[in-house]
């Protein structure tokens, strides 16, 4: 997040703290999202994010969570990861999506050269070409770790008909997250990338030592959201005390407190005990936690608070 009152400056050099905080908590990946136009989340191509954190870093995996295929040529994909991957061995991920990481039209059509949105079948064609210039065009050595983001379910078909593991957006659309998953499961294909289906679930997780501390934190993305529910993506991610006073309309607070019921958020007994649940209402393999807090010190106690009570309900 780009925060109000800040420059990009400070929020790049905030990446590197930020993955190196994760990985003395001993957390396991860190993904980074393709995102433009947009004022609140910072236009930061994720593979110069996971180079540059994969450099200030020993062990954590680095990744994009994701890259917009119908944004980039296969080949150029499929190089850089694959150099990545050759210069930190067995700690990178290609994530790839579909979107194109902008609500602006004009953006996305500068993104792709003046063409229109992708088709389903154009998207297949990419992710597949991806793969395969991985694999017969790259070879460095240790090769990525890929990775299909979805949030619906035709995304989740695709993943399953390739053989790949599956990122999903319930950070975005929860609505959709158990009907993909069903669906993924039914259709496995195993490949090379992945022999059994593998479910990755993202949740937006904010926690804090009281509850009204987390609320005062989520503040700035609910007025954010509340933005985009307005189709208005140009939306500042503002202070603590600007979103204290934003005067959310009663359907804004409706839809928000309805998306923050299927999020994780609160004290770290309320969000542990919803990230065990969603983890078992989904069967999923691994949880990944965005947490869009304002502060970075903030963000880094979001998940040290998550560990230690992680670690204290599992000690014999």
């Amino acid at each position: 997040m780009v925060q109000t009152g800040t420059r990009a400056v400070e929020t790049l050099r905030d990446t590197a703290a930020f993955a190196q905080g994760l990985e003395r908590l001993g957390y396991h990946r860190i993904w980074y999202a393709e995102h433009h136009h947009s004022p609140a989340i910072g236009a930061f191509p994720p593979v110069v994010l996971t180079a540059h954190s994969a450099a200030s870093t020993s062990v954590i995996r680095l990744g994009s969570g994701g890259v917009l295929a119908p944004n980039h040529a296969p080949l150029t994909l499929a190089e850089q990861f694959g150099t990545l991957a050759a210069l930190h061995p067995d700690r990178i991920d290609l994530g790839i999506g579909r979107g194109p990481g902008t609500f602006d039209e004009a953006t996305a059509r500068a993104l792709r050269r003046g063409a229109g949105p992708t088709t389903d079948a154009e998207y297949h064609d990419d992710v597949a070409a991806i793969l395969s210039f991985l694999v017969d065009e790259v070879a460095l050595g240790p090769l990525p770790e890929p990775w299909l983001l979805s949030s619906s379910t035709a995304g989740a078909a695709l993943a399953a008909a390739l053989g790949l593991p599956i990122a999903m957006a319930h950070h975005i659309r929860p609505g959709n997250t158990q009907a993909a998953l069903e669906r993924y499961r039914a259709e496995f294909t195993p490949s090379r990338w992945c022999e059994e289906p593998r479910v990755l679930v993202c949740v937006e997780t904010v926690c804090a030592e009281t509850e009204e501390e987390a609320a005062w934190r989520v503040g700035p993305m609910n007025v954010v959201k509340a933005g985009l529910l307005k189709g208005m993506s140009e939306i500042p991610f503002p202070t603590p005390e600007k979103a204290a006073t934003h005067p959310f309309t009663a359907q804004e607070r409706q839809a928000l407190a309805g998306f923050r019921a299927q999020q994780a958020v609160g004290t770290p007994e309320a969000v542990v005990q919803r990230l065990a649940q969603l983890a078992g209402e989904t069967g999923a393999d691994e949880l990944m936690l965005t947490t869009p807090v304002y502060d970075l010190g903030d963000r880094i106690r979001s998940f040290e608070l998550i560990k230690k009570y992680s670690e204290a309900m599992t000690a014999p």
